[in-house]
């Protein structure tokens, strides 16, 4: 039997017979918490044993940063100079993300009509990030997020950014792109 320990209050075991590297140890540890904290999981935090294995404390405040920033405060949303404010709050680590809002939506959630603002090219685009619905409304209601509202819309916008870099938003990358290449590509 082989057991061996992740740097969590957890013991993987395996029922098999295997010879076991002790060097493989630091690499399956690193590896853990490189996969932990690269997929947004803070629910793993609390079972970590060692204070060496908490992170970042800067990474810490930034994801605190986020949850903080909530568009109630910027209210009424109906005007496009609020919600600019919301995004660009929102989005103070990564300005491109502003640059894209402006020139995804002009700063808009809302349509002029009241109701959430669709794409004037892609109708399946919605909100201020214009997340098409076709290829991420699904992703997006097993995270717990609706699109068609403004927090949910610029959390999984955020989400999108992380996973591939501004690449989602290239059909507007004409208005946008021309400010800082390095912001482009995923990080």
């Amino acid at each position: 039997m082989l057991a061996f320990h992740l740097g969590v209050s957890s013991t993987v075991i395996a029922t098999q017979n295997y010879k076991f590297d002790p060097t493989v140890i630091l690499p399956l540890t690193t590896l853990g918490l490189l996969l932990t904290f690269a997929s947004s999981t803070v629910a793993v935090l609390p079972a970590m044993t060692s204070p060496t294995n908490l992170g970042n404390p800067v990474e810490e405040q930034t994801i605190d940063l986020h949850k903080t920033v909530k568009s109630e405060d910027y209210q009424p949303l109906s005007d496009s100079k609020n919600v600019e404010k919301f995004v660009r709050d929102y989005f103070a680590d990564l300005p491109v993300m502003t640059r894209i809002a402006s020139c995804e939506s002009r700063n808009r959630h809302y349509g002029s009509n009241g109701e959430v603002l669709r794409g004037e090219r892609t109708p399946l685009d919605r909100g201020v990030m214009q997340i098409n619905l076709y290829f991420h409304q699904k992703t997006a209601l097993k995270m717990g997020l609706d699109l068609h509202q403004i927090d949910d819309n610029v959390a999984f916008a955020r989400y999108l950014y992380e996973k591939y870099g501004a690449k989602p938003w290239m059909s507007s990358s004409a208005c946008w792109s021309r400010f800082t290449v390095s912001e482009i590509a995923k990080r």
